[in-house]
């Protein structure tokens, strides 16, 4: 079955094509700046590359610029648009009314538009992308796949925040986590790689611009660090993470700001971005470190420090651990970053093998010295690959 995975942002759109059945992938891309000076980034297989450069003003042209180049040209990989028989769509926030991937309907967006106010930056785009794949393919079902729906086995005492109790059940405030498609194939992965033993302790470190720690049990969530919001938890690229909530007001006094601009400033200006005063890339903080930049290396001496304190915090939940995964850009790409977050871990039985960690792979591998009581893998994340399975079983 080739399944379209979609995942619709407000000014980009990420895709790919994939044989679920097979997890073939056919082909994969992007169209960024949609409403500016629209530009698609199109690779089909691992070789044939194009980037075309156009005006492109909608998610409405972005989409049917996409079909066209998988059903046209150099880049062609099927005959007609009538061969995709499922559309998956990346959801942000699913809330506590979905628990898991669902068929899409009328009902369905009616229920993900009343969670708009959880998630004001990603759901609007997600609903434009489902409504417009329902226009150009209106005879091929369209699937929602959540961010937040594998957090939902957390339990009580770990979603709700230490606020009047009404809060919860009059405005839904509470943690929902999200990078849940990353961290449920990456602790499945892990769990292979621990011979499917059957009671896991598994802590998954999904690095990159945006990150989170989750502490999996069993194979379900326990614990993670983002909470009502993708705000929460750790340092990112250009968000805060935990900070004292008086910063907040004290800020918005000191500065005159309002609400909107605090959560624009914590979201878009704060994190390595912030702390560093150079760039939200980390890998530009590593060599300006390098080259002896002090609010370079403290940038990221702080970012680890956080990593390790989650570490730290869901080994004591879990009773112990079994194995900690590094996945995502940075999880996945910096040795630097895997050495210092496991150093000075070595009480909690991480002992970390410096050549294995520093040999380049883009295949999961083991990290961990043999005397290591705690495994360590690096697992490259595939959450189009989960999107696309999930999909393929609703629809099947």
């Amino acid at each position: 079955m080739l399944v379209f995975v979609l995942n619709a942002g407000s000014s980009s759109l990420k895709y790919q094509l994939i044989n679920a059945e097979t997890s073939e992938l056919k082909a994969s891309g992007i169209v960024e700046r949609i409403g500016i000076d629209g530009v698609l980034k199109h690779v089909v297989g691992e070789n044939r590359k194009l980037t075309i450069e156009a005006s492109i003003q909608s998610h409405k042209e972005a989409i049917e610029l996409i079909l066209e180049t998988l059903t046209q040209g150099e880049t062609k990989i099927i005959d007609s648009i009538t061969e995709i028989q499922a559309v998956g769509h990346r959801v942000a926030h699913g809330g506590e009314f979905f628990k898991e991937s669902t068929i899409v309907t009328d009902k369905v967006i009616k229920k993900i538009e009343e969670l708009i106010p959880l998630a004001p930056l990603h759901n609007p785009a997600n609903i434009l992308g489902m409504k417009i794949c329902r226009e150009l393919m209106p005879n091929v079902p369209n699937v929602a796949v959540f961010d937040t729906a594998f957090h939902q086995t957390m339990p009580e005492v770990h979603f709700l925040f230490p606020v009047p109790h009404e809060d919860y059940t009059e405005h839904h405030l509470r943690k929902y986590g999200f990078h849940g498609t990353s961290h449920f194939y990456v602790s499945q992965e892990a769990i292979k790689l621990l011979d499917n033993k059957k009671e896991s302790r598994i802590i998954v470190c999904h690095l990159g611009n945006g990150s989170s720690v989750c502490a999996v049990k069993d194979g379900k969530s326990l614990n993670t660090t983002m909470g009502l919001t993708p705000l929460g938890g750790l340092m990112m690229g250009t968000r805060s993470g935990d900070i004292d909530a008086g910063v907040i007001p004290y800020l918005m006094d000191r500065k005159g700001m309002d609400t909107h601009q605090i959560i624009d400033y914590l979201n878009k200006k704060s994190g390595i971005l912030g702390v560093s005063g150079i760039s939200s890339d980390l890998r530009e903080i590593i060599s300006a470190a390098n080259d002896g930049d002090q609010r370079a290396q403290v940038t990221i001496d702080m970012m680890c420090n956080r990593v390790k304190k989650y570490i730290c915090s869901y080994a004591g939940l879990l009773g112990g651990v079994d194995a900690i995964c590094f996945t995502a850009g940075i999880g996945e790409n910096s040795d630097l970053i895997r050495n210092k977050i496991c150093h000075n871990l070595e009480f909690m039985g991480i002992e970390l093998d410096n050549q294995k960690n520093q040999l380049k792979s883009n295949i999961s591998r083991e990290i961990n010295r043999d005397t290591s009581k705690t495994k360590i893998f690096v697992i490259p994340t595939n959450e189009e690959l989960v999107i696309a399975q999930d999909t393929y079983k609703l629809v099947k």
